[in-house]
């Protein structure tokens, strides 16, 4: 009778865990990844359990360090994964833009508002610091003036700022206005502006029967009415 020492049982089981990767790699694509991970932690294993290592104790590290590093990659990867879905979450209000490259008419965020610049001036390069720019804007929404000082180097939040047409179909009691979409339905939670002069446009074409086409400004989650078409007659 053949005795079979424990070097032999590690051999063959090695090789049968081998053939059963390569068998299953060929039907599916997926499981030889999943194959080769369990051939290196059922050797991984073996090795430990083997009493004629030469130095189990190295044997044991061994399996620790493979089994920390596996877990360590995956989790390093999932935390990748969550910050880039985090920094596309907020990029869709503001843009960067250089402070020096922002001109007037055009926009900037100035104390978390979206502000139309009426004024750009820049200084002179200091001996120890940077050109900067002063900035004097109006909010867009409610008419504030708001004023910023930014190195012309650095960067500033600029705003996304939509315009869209909808027709009026009618004016609440309570100064809401329901406007038509272009896919037919209607957008019923505006309020007329509070700009005297297009407030009153926008009530007198009203009353008369007129046609009109209001735009709507929107930016960083606000919207209002901004501006009012007269298309005629109904």
């Amino acid at each position: 009778m053949k005795k079979v020492t424990s070097k032999g049982t590690f051999s063959n089981q090695t090789t049968s865990t081998r053939a059963l990767s390569k068998t299953k790699s060929k039907s599916n694509p997926t499981a030889t990844i999943q194959s080769k991970q369990t051939t290196r932690f059922a050797i991984v294993r073996l090795l430990v359990k083997n009493p004629n290592s030469p130095n189990p104790t190295h044997s044991c590290k061994s399996s620790i360090f493979v089994t920390i590093s596996a877990s360590k990659s995956q989790n390093m990867s999932d935390e990748e994964h969550q910050f880039e879905s985090k920094a596309d979450a907020g990029a869709s209000k503001t843009f960067p833009q250089q402070a020096g490259t922002i001109r007037k008419n055009g926009y900037i965020v100035i104390k978390n508002r979206a502000c139309k610049v009426v004024e750009v001036s820049t200084s002179k390069t200091g001996k120890h610091g940077h050109a900067k720019c002063h900035f004097v804007a109006i909010d867009i929404f409610n008419g504030k003036k708001l004023e910023d000082i930014v190195p012309s180097s650095h960067n500033c939040d600029v705003p996304h700022v939509n315009r869209t047409d909808y027709q009026l179909i009618d004016i609440s009691e309570d100064g809401f206005v329901s406007l038509l979409t272009e896919s037919g339905g209607t957008k019923d939670d505006l309020k007329l502006p509070t700009d005297d002069s297009l407030l009153t446009q926008i009530k007198d074409g009203f009353n008369e029967g007129k046609d009109l086409v209001v735009t709507v400004m929107s930016a960083m989650g606000e919207e209002q009415i901004c501006a009012l078409k007269d298309i005629g007659p109904k």
